[in-house]
């Protein structure tokens, strides 16, 4: 076992500077500016492609995050030019918020707000103050957690609404992409808020933000994560649900996630809750795990349905929620699981030639076709974020042993 978490710990650290070096390599647009919004399977990029917040601010936490990690200045110099571009081209400066999305040249093309956006954005923000101390970053993010409290909180209900117009009024169309349903509440913006407003009080302790974190995990617990341990996805304004899909990559996300929000907060309370949630909604994902240790995309009970799909971000969500799982019992099958996923990811969704990871596989084994390697919502978020918090969990595992 000891061989393994040295092996295992040896190429995440690899990988980590792999996904890196791609994203600072392939990703600055030096015509127009920030990032390009798309870049195809073959590395080439779309110059004129629309440029999303939500891939934006996850380069800006990934970068942030890697700095202080690692010191390395160039990567401090990629989220420097990611904040630069957010503040100078997604920030609303008349209604507050940031807009969902701007041309290639930086210009304003979606100005919806959405919360999922706000979320994210606070979240990059955060960490760049982080690595900087730039008391700017603090202020726009503290800026964007109040209009977020001003204008989605739902005092009644409890959690928050989904999408508003630039100056938010309600929308009829509150989705976050097409595949998802009309909801006013979904569980997906209310997982990135509560990880965002963690960061957040990281650096900016406000005990109104505590409060908020703690109502979050409140939502989870009472109405988002059901008996069984799976978390429902689509919900009306008084919490009751609108689907049975179970998503696997959430479900796993949700289980290492909202245990570290309550760590955060430093409520024992909260924290012993979450440790208990993350190993119950860990186990929900056991049976979704295939013969190759490749996680399945999602299963709707009802139509007895199996999406025959593994995208890459559950892969390294399952990565992190199963080793945050050994942490919790100190079980070797949750230790054997998180590596049997890594083997997963480096025999199929790894593009060892090109760089960067494939967006998925079908059942045998072949790359789905006509996806991005950046875009936007294929973002280094998910596969840097679980080499950094595999990299810090393994060293410490190795540092005691």
């Amino acid at each position: 076992m000891n061989a393994d978490l040295h092996q295992y710990y040896s190429e995440i650290k690899t990988e980590l500077h792999n996904i890196l070096d791609y994203w600072m390599e392939h990703t600055p647009d030096m015509e127009s500016g920030g990032f390009y919004g798309t870049i195809d399977a073959c590395n080439i990029a779309v110059p004129m492609a629309p440029k999303g917040i939500v891939l934006n601010s996850r380069i800006l936490w990934t970068f942030s995050a890697a700095y202080n990690r690692l010191k390395n200045p160039d990567q401090l110099a990629i989220a420097q030019r990611a904040y630069r571009y957010i503040t100078e081209h997604f920030i609303d400066p008349t209604y507050g918020g940031v807009y969902w999305s701007v041309n290639y040249a930086g210009e304003k093309l979606n100005d919806r707000k959405q919360v999922y956006g706000l979320a994210f954005t606070v979240y990059g923000l955060s960490e760049y103050y982080k690595a900087t101390g730039a008391a700017e970053a603090l202020h726009h993010a503290v800026a964007l957690f109040t209009c977020v409290e001003q204008y989605s909180f739902d005092n009644r209900y409890a959690g928050y609404g989904e999408a508003y117009s630039r100056n938010w009024q309600s929308l009829q169309d509150m989705r976050l992409s097409d595949k998802d349903d009309n909801a006013p509440k979904t569980m997906n913006t209310h997982l990135h808020l509560v990880e965002a407003y963690a960061n957040l009080y990281a650096v900016w302790p406000d005990p109104i933000l505590k409060t908020q974190i703690e109502n979050l995990l409140q939502v989870f617990n009472d109405h988002i994560i059901d008996s069984s341990g799976n978390l429902g996805l689509f919900f009306d304004e008084q919490w009751h649900p609108r689907s049975s899909v179970i998503s696997y990559g959430h479900n796993i996300e949700a289980a290492w996630l909202l245990q570290q929000a309550a760590e955060h907060t430093g409520n024992n309370l909260w924290i012993d809750k979450m440790r208990k949630l993350a190993l119950s909604t860990a186990l929900t994902v056991i049976d979704a795990i295939d013969t190759d240790g490749g996680l399945w995309y999602e299963y709707d009970p009802r139509k007895q349905q199996l999406t025959r799909e593994k995208h890459w971000w559950p892969q390294a969500e399952a990565m992190i929620g199963f080793m945050n799982a050994y942490e919790i019992t100190n079980d070797n099958i949750w230790l054997e699981r998180s590596f049997t996923c890594w083997d997963f990811v480096k025999r199929y969704i790894k593009d060892a030639a090109n760089g960067e990871w494939f967006w998925g596989i079908d059942a045998g084994h072949t790359i789905m076709p006509n996806q991005d390697k950046a875009g936007f919502w294929k973002c280094p978020y998910h596969n840097a974020r679980a080499c950094m918090e595999l990299e810090r969990r393994l060293g410490k595992m190795i540092a005691e042993r």
